[in-house]
């Protein structure tokens, strides 16, 4: 994890995040201060973050807004105050509301982000200032510590070349914490036609099977929100198994990039499953990553051990052989 110190100061009234990257300072600079590569790192992964106003000169504004993956949505302004390239930015925090105006009960503060250079790259340097004990307790409360830890595990994906970071890696497990999973992988194609795929029925029963030996026999696909799905498998000739299905909701579409769905096994009680699936293309390939939340660490566990990450590896070699020709 990049994050490699907190601390939490109420005397002083400050709260200083520490992270260390293998990257050059420019390029560490140049992240923070492009919204599109903000919008891949800034919130904690299941809530993306959009930039809709991005003034990156002393006096400007940066508006944003957090979208979790219910529905959820949380908001921020910036007014920078002082910019240093490529060492240092100093902003003025606020939650703000719907119009962009800055929300009651919610406290402000004084952001600032220095970066250093270090034997193996560079090291930035958070402090936030508070204006009362109270309003530090309040963000930490609010989970902030947590939240940037992980959204900051996301940026080493944003500094390196994409192909760089995972061509030829195949589809990777990430454990977040206990009821959290991020999978990964990289698929050669654009992200418009990687999308197309997750939700034409016809492209998807060419290419989501899971290992060898398996035909889709039902595939119901959601094109808006509050839309169910049903997803079904059957073995083929010798092949050991028993057919079975999920099924579920879809919670949020923005296509091409985002969709949300529950999932649950059909005709079972047993527990469901929020799958938020994201689509980033860079020079004509697409990294996709599913993030996945359990309701415990025993589920997590249990469908891990299935063999799902082997069985999805197996569907995107057949996405990219099949589909994406």
């Amino acid at each position: 994890m990049p994050v490699t110190d907190v601390i939490t100061d109420p005397e002083n009234l400050t709260l200083t995040i520490v992270a260390d990257f293998a990257a050059p300072m420019e390029r560490v600079w140049a992240a923070y201060s492009d919204p599109r590569q903000l919008e891949r790192f800034w919130g904690p992964p299941g809530w993306p973050a959009t930039f809709t106003a991005f003034d990156h000169t002393v006096g400007g504004f940066a508006q944003y807004h957090l979208d979790g993956p219910r529905g959820e949505k949380s908001s921020g302004r910036w007014e920078f105050t002082r910019i240093e390239a490529p060492t240092l930015f100093e902003v003025l925090d606020s939650f703000v509301d719907d119009d962009g105006q800055p929300m009651e009960g919610f406290p402000a503060m004084r952001m600032k982000l220095e970066f250093s250079p270090t034997a193996e790259g560079t090291r930035m340097t958070g402090v936030s200032h508070f204006d009362t004990v109270e309003a530090l307790e309040q963000v930490v409360a609010m989970g902030v510590i947590e939240g940037t830890k992980m959204a900051m595990s996301q940026l080493d994906t944003v500094l390196q070349d994409l192909r760089d970071y995972a061509q030829g890696k195949g589809t990777r497990l990430e454990l977040l914490d206990d009821t959290h999973v991020r999978i990964t992988r990289l698929v050669e194609g654009p992200r418009e036609l990687v999308w197309r795929a997750h939700n034409d029925p016809e492209l998807i029963r060419q290419w989501m099977l899971g290992p060898d030996g398996w035909e889709m026999t039902e595939c119901e696909v959601p094109t808006a929100v509050g839309d169910t799905y049903r997803n079904s498998w059957a073995p083929v000739g010798d092949t050991v198994g028993q057919p079975f299905g999920f099924e579920g909701e879809a919670l949020l579409i923005d296509a091409p990039r985002r969709a949300v769905t529950t999932e649950r096994m059909q005709g079972a009680d047993g527990p469901t499953t929020l799958n938020d699936l994201n689509l980033y293309e860079e020079d004509g390939a697409t990294l996709v990553t599913v993030l996945i939340e359990y309701p415990d660490l025993a589920t997590r566990d249990m469908i891990l051990a299935t063999g799902m990450v082997d069985g999805m590896e197996a569907s995107y070699r057949r996405l990219e052989a099949a589909v994406l020709v």
